[in-house]
């Protein structure tokens, strides 16, 4: 049978019946063993059917110990390791969740509601990352740290002279990952922190970890990383963070209030640890004034915003939440966007003719309603309304569901919480500007901070000027014109070799960005000394580029 001819009772009842005989007990990876939790367990949820389908608890789990065996055992093992190994590591850890592509892409529809391309989305960027850095290991080579730089001499003696390296921390990389990427989430912090030679404990969020807690034990049993070099945690966090030490390294992905928390942890400021925090962000769009509607470039802004707003049911921290277009242009923006929304098929993610599934669980479907009411104070709802409309191949009345939903705000100064709140689902404002590049920079930036923005036009001298304004407000500007139309990836589409995160609201992070992504797991120390004796402390190093 095709998954188009799939009927919403077989759905329901095979959904049902697995939920009473399969909910499955997610447990933690620690010490190089498997701890199944104790106590109270927290429910998980298939969010299309509102069935359970796992459960959860870290209860018991000895967070103090896990964190000495992760630092003890396994980043011992990866030092040892030259880049090459460590890659070759990545390679491996990239082939084994590969060969359960299948397998994974149909539990990302069960326990995150995802639709068949937003499963691809999230389970081939997991593994296209760590190809990614897999490869640029090889190009580091025998290597076990890295060069900084060239020697400089700093004094009158041409002997004695100073140079940079960056060697790994000798503690463990702490990753608490957002829920809507369990994948891609786990796999772009890990593939990192383990070729710069840290080992990793990853706690995914509670809500989607079913697929997180399957992804790490393909990688147990394909008994591709050395012990210790990997650990996960099915749960909460419990008291882990007042363990830590000034050589751990956290990276937390998610909301800024949770960021702050971390941030403020008594371990974490007594032992002055490094924490790296990608946050909330308000993404936005402009649309240059010299873009003709449906010239190539005008079709590629279209599709990018349309895409952004329903790709993953809009729960991507780089999706568009504001556009900017010029105000002579603003009604034929709307048309056509909301004419695209409105074809868009919201329902069952298990159909391939549906593009936007439900939400990820009832909290967050509260929270983008909430929000959507809360963005209506100061804009009008132009497409779409609070709710999950009709839904394609299912009944009213399950799931968590929201519906596409545009809205224009003809005053931008005016709409502060357009620029404050940030709605994590389906829904994007628009607003009208004058058409200057320093007028669409000036709004832009009222979002204080974000990780990406996006400008399309073809006029170079717009570009330019938006450059200078924008940047510094972002972590990645990029520019769509007719001449990268046929080619470009959208703004929401986060690359190995480019660096994510932003300031500000962003979270002032940055990960990523091919090797110097590394500087976030390494130590910079400037070595001084006999220029003869440090070309044999440095011979283990390679100079990265």
């Amino acid at each position: 049978m095709s998954s188009s001819t799939i009927t919403t009772k077989s759905l329901i009842t095979e959904a049902v019946t697995q939920s009473a005989t399969m909910t499955r007990l997610l447990k933690s990876y620690v010490c190089g063993d498997w701890y199944e939790g104790t106590g109270r367990r927290n429910q998980l949820f298939n969010p299309t059917t509102e069935e359970v389908i796992g459960e959860a608890t870290t209860g018991g789990l000895d967070y103090a110990a896990a964190l000495d065996y992760a630092r003890n055992v396994g980043g011992a093992a990866l030092r040892k390791m030259t880049f090459a190994q460590r890659g070759e590591m990545l390679a491996a850890m990239a082939s084994a969740i590969h060969e359960h592509r299948d397998e994974l892409l149909d539990l990302a529809t069960e326990s995150c509601g995802n639709t068949r391309g937003d499963a691809k989305f999230d389970v081939d960027g997991a593994t296209g990352t760590l190809a990614a850095y897999a490869k640029m290991a090889k190009g580091l080579g025998d290597a076990k740290f890295l060069l900084d730089g060239e020697n400089i001499r700093i004094s009158r003696s041409p002997r004695y002279v100073g140079r940079h390296v960056m060697l790994p921390r000798k503690g463990v990389a702490i990753h608490i990952n957002a829920f809507n990427f369990p994948a891609w989430g786990f796999a772009e912090k890990a593939a990192v922190a383990l070729l710069a030679g840290m080992p990793v404990i990853t706690k995914p969020a509670t809500a989607t970890a079913v697929l997180a807690e399957r992804i790490v034990e393909i990688l147990v049993n394909s008994d591709v990383m050395p012990a210790g070099a990997f650990s996960f945690v099915a749960g909460s966090a419990g008291d882990m963070l007042d363990h830590v030490t000034g050589q751990d390294v956290i990276a937390f992905t998610g909301s800024a209030a949770t960021g702050a928390i971390i941030r403020g942890g008594a371990a974490v400021i007594k032992n002055s640890v490094r924490v790296n925090v990608e946050a909330d962000s308000l993404n936005a769009a402009v649309l240059g004034p010299d873009v003709k509607v449906e010239s190539p470039t005008w079709d590629l802004f279209m599709r990018d915003v349309h895409t952004d707003m329903t790709q993953k049911v809009g729960q991507k921290c780089t999706a568009i939440r504001r556009v900017f277009v010029p105000a002579d242009k603003i009604d034929a923006v709307r048309e056509e966007l909301s004419q695209t929304l409105q074809s868009t098929r919201v329902g069952n993610p298990a159909i391939r003719l549906v593009r936007v599934g439900p939400l990820a669980s009832k909290a967050q479907l509260d929270d983008v309603q909430a929000g959507i009411q809360k963005l209506a104070e100061v804009a009008e709802i132009v497409s779409g309304e609070v709710g999950p409309g009709e839904l394609y191949d299912l009944p009213s009345g399950k799931g968590y569901f929201q519906q596409p939903v545009l809205l224009q705000a003809n005053e931008p100064e005016k709409a502060g919480v357009v620029h404050e709140h940030e709605v994590f689902g389906p829904v994007a404002t628009l607003m009208p500007y004058n058409g200057e590049a320093s007028e669409a920079a000036r709004l832009v930036c009222l979002g204080g901070g974000g990780l990406v923005a996006s400008v399309y036009t073809d006029n170079r001298d717009f570009a330019s000027d938006c450059m200078v304004e924008m940047a510094p407000a972002h972590g990645r500007l990029t520019f769509g014109s007719k001449k990268v139309a046929e080619h470009a990836y959208g703004p929401g589409m986060v690359l190995p070799q480019l660096v994510h995160g932003g300031p500000g609201r962003a979270g002032a992070g940055e990960e990523l960005g091919g090797i110097r992504g590394m500087s976030l797991y390494m130590q910079r120390t400037a070595i001084q000394g006999d220029e003869p004796m440090l070309a044999k402390l440095f011979e283990d190093g390679t100079t990265a580029g």
